[in-house]
């Protein structure tokens, strides 16, 4: 599990995949090559990563792939880091 978590954040840890997982809700790839001005080379090689993370599914459609953001590995990820934070005992954060 823990193999898993490291994997996701530092997929999301890289400042583009990071600005592409943000627009995927709602963008198509087309749409997220134009806004954030990347090579479509750019943008497969950053889904790939994320995909292998985990953390997108990608579902081939004919000549086309569809990405879509794997809501369930999300939420495993935000349970862990949340049933971990500040090692178990209170946090100190203020919500």
């Amino acid at each position: 599990m823990e193999k898993t978590i490291i994997a996701q954040l530092a997929a999301l840890a890289q400042a583009t995949r990071l600005q592409i997982f943000r627009l995927l809700v709602g963008l198509t790839p087309g749409q997220i090559v134009s806004r954030l001005k990347l090579a479509n080379a750019t943008l497969s090689f950053h889904l790939k990563e994320l995909v292998q993370a985990g953390l997108l599914k990608a579902s081939p459609q004919g000549r086309f792939i569809c990405y879509s953001v794997n809501f369930a590995s999300v939420r495993e990820l935000l349970d862990y880091l949340s049933e971990n934070c500040c090692g178990g005992k209170a946090c100190s954060v203020k919500a």
